[in-house]
């Protein structure tokens, strides 16, 4: 079974508006996002200078790299949004606020329910406590014997966690240096003395211990109850 990822604008805003695009593939290999997630990309890169870069890296993009999810309304969309935040889609997408992280979810529910192992990038509390809700939901349905994938939290600090641990980061100046960049833009990363990105345990190659176990399985850790 093949893990799909999803991201939400924040973690894609991060990445790319900082040219570390390289990175999150190098982690993650490909993602998933909602056609209303890259809408709310390109309007932040053309309306803030500190993510002008992001729109550039999302033209050059192969879909095997990110392929858009359509917002168009199907049943299966439409239930899962209504679930979400009780509410007909198509009223729902004629309100901006909270667009981008209901989609996310949204587009991982119905994935999940297809059978597929999902992982929600997104960084929004509120969005994280939806992608939480629905993810204990899915499992609930699993444990009943419905023939569901999963939904599964990750962050971008979860991102870097293996980046680190799987090399593609030269050492803890370099992701300190990488980290200040992304609060650069975004207010909502804390400082990364109150993350575990400098923490020894992501290191390991630099004293030449085995490597962290790889992507997908490991992320799973990181997710939320």
């Amino acid at each position: 079974m093949n893990a799909q990822i999803v991201i939400d604008a924040g973690p894609a805003l991060n990445f790319f508006a900082t040219n570390q695009q390289r990175l999150l593939f190098g982690v993650l290999g490909s993602v998933t996002a909602p056609s209303t997630v890259i809408d709310e990309v390109r309007a932040k890169s053309a309306s803030d200078a500190r993510f002008c870069r992001a729109a550039a890296v999302l033209s050059k993009l192969p879909e095997k790299r990110l392929r858009i999810l359509p917002d168009d309304e199907t049943p299966k969309l439409a239930a899962a949004v209504r679930r979400i935040c009780d509410t007909p889609m198509a009223v729902r997408l004629t309100t901006a606020e909270n667009l981008g992280e209901t989609m996310v979810v949204a587009h991982a529910v119905v994935a999940a329910e297809k059978g597929t192992d999902v992982f929600v990038l997104i960084d929004d509390g509120g969005g994280a406590h939806m992608a939480t809700v629905a993810s204990r939901r899915i499992d609930r349905l699993c444990q009943q014997g419905k023939p569901f994938g999963s939904i599964r939290l990750i962050s971008t600090c979860a991102v870097l966690e293996k980046a680190a641990a799987a090399g593609l980061v030269t050492n803890r100046a370099d992701m300190r240096a990488r980290y200040e960049r992304m609060r650069n833009c975004d207010d909502g990363l804390v400082p990364i003395d109150q993350t575990q990105l400098l923490a020894k345990a992501n290191w390991r190659h630099l004293y030449n211990a085995p490597s962290a176990p790889t992507m997908h399985k490991d992320l799973g850790r990181t997710v939320a109850p």
